[in-house]
């Protein structure tokens, strides 16, 4: 089925499932150095919509995990350098569990490079992937910087 004739709902489905899978990317990228074509390709083939372990992975819209992952890693020293701008005193980056970071970014990335999609609903999505891996203070903590981020990257947005 091509991207469009898909239901709305179908194309927020694989829009989400694409930030998740873009994140995990990320992580093993910062964790193995993984180039980044290989990177792509093997979630390609063995991760997005594929069964895994038994258990049937959601589809996802490629071109936008593709744009996430690439664009993200693009520029990982500007997303890097906007995100301690709205760390709290004392934090660092370094202080960010590694796959914190890497939601982080990418929210960073999306509300930068993806105008297409409304500042809150990024705001929203990542929230959710935090979800995935962390309890509700981590995730609280995903909302309020991406907020603030996202208001000083798109301050004409209510």
């Amino acid at each position: 089925m091509s991207s469009q004739n898909l239901s709305p709902a179908d194309a927020r489905r694989r829009r989400s499932a694409a930030r998740l899978a873009a994140v995990q990317a990320l992580y093993q990228h910062a964790s193995a150095s993984t180039p980044q074509a290989k990177l792509i390709a093997e979630f390609h083939d063995h991760r997005l919509g594929a069964e895994v372990e038994g258990e049937q992975l959601s589809a996802a819209d490629q071109p936008f995990f593709d744009d996430l992952v690439s664009g993200t890693l693009a520029r990982l020293d500007e997303l890097d350098a906007l995100i301690a701008q709205f760390l709290g005193a004392g934090w660092s980056l370094d202080r960010l569990d590694r796959l914190m970071l890497q939601i982080l970014r990418g929210g960073a990335y999306e509300l930068l490079a993806r105008p297409d999609v409304p500042r809150a609903a990024v705001v929203s999505e990542y929230v959710d992937v935090a979800h995935a891996f962390y309890e509700k203070r981590e995730a609280g903590f995903v909302n309020a910087l991406l907020d603030r981020l996202g208001r000083s990257v798109r301050d004409n947005e209510s």
